[in-house]
């Protein structure tokens, strides 16, 4: 007898069902939730209206902030709304949306990351070619790029969402996660797991280390540099690294550990 049957719709198990632990989470999630949208708006609201910021360092950092700004809206308000109640179904259409936007979002951000690192790299060991590296033509084009690339790479992870379970439709998780609905197809998941590192590889891994020589090429070159030059250019990229660390740190546990 055939155990595999077509979907509808999934259920979130989320964090918890006690009820004490929701509205603690609820609370510690909605304050991350707020600083993080009213943080992004007011950074992209501040890049927009200040004349010196119209540079291309801060023409990404506003469009790393509308990222960020998307990517907690996919996931954080449905997580809130579901540690208020029992009914925590969602269609499968709307997962795969929820799972696309996720990944496009995710996708995205790695290689917008790689853009500043690039341009951290034009700005402090090729200072006198910046000018014409880092046009506003060629920084248009090359966010422009990014995100159909994105947009491109992302469809095919999105297909992966399996659409014959064994009996079963509970995600161990709060929103639609790639590797979270995978685990619940019955049918041979290796293929659909090459599929993930391979994407996971292009997304993630690569962007971060075309970062990791962008740094090394930007620190061998501040090292030759004495004074307070030297704290400038240190300066100019912590926070970025700081991001890159963390950002990646998580991705590749997530998709590459154990």
């Amino acid at each position: 007898m055939d155990n595999k049957t077509v979907i509808t719709e999934l259920i979130l198990l989320g964090f918890s069902t006690d009820l004490s632990v929701n509205i603690a989470l609820f609370f510690t999630f909605l304050i991350i939730y707020l600083v993080t949208i009213i943080g992004n708006g007011l950074i992209i609201c501040i890049i927009l209206v200040t004349p010196r910021l119209h540079v291309p360092m801060y023409f990404f950092l506003c469009n790393l902030s509308f990222i960020d700004f998307c990517y907690s809206s996919t996931a954080v308000p449905r997580l809130l709304s579901d540690l208020f109640s029992t009914h925590r179904t969602i269609s499968i259409l709307a997962c795969g949306i929820q799972l696309y936007i996720i990944l496009l979002m995710g996708g995205t951000e790695c290689q917008l990351l790689v853009l500043m690192a690039y341009d951290r790299y034009i700005a402090i060991c090729r200072p006198l070619r910046y000018p014409v590296l880092m046009r506003w033509s060629i920084c248009y084009k090359l966010v422009a790029f990014v995100w159909v690339c994105s947009f491109m790479i992302n469809v095919f992870p999105t297909f992966l969402l399996p659409l014959k379970l064994c009996n079963q439709n509970h995600i161990n998780h709060f929103m639609c996660e790639l590797l979270a609905v995978n685990k619940l197809t019955c049918e041979d998941i290796y293929s659909n797991e090459l599929g993930i590192f391979s994407i996971s590889f292009v997304s993630l891994l690569l962007p971060f280390l075309l970062i990791l020589v962008s740094y090394i090429c930007i620190l061998s070159s501040v090292l030759m540099i004495r004074g307070a030059e030297r704290s400038k250019a240190f300066s100019t990229c912590t926070s970025h690294v700081i991001v890159v660390i963390l950002f990646f740190g998580t991705g590749m546990f997530t998709y590459f550990g154990p």
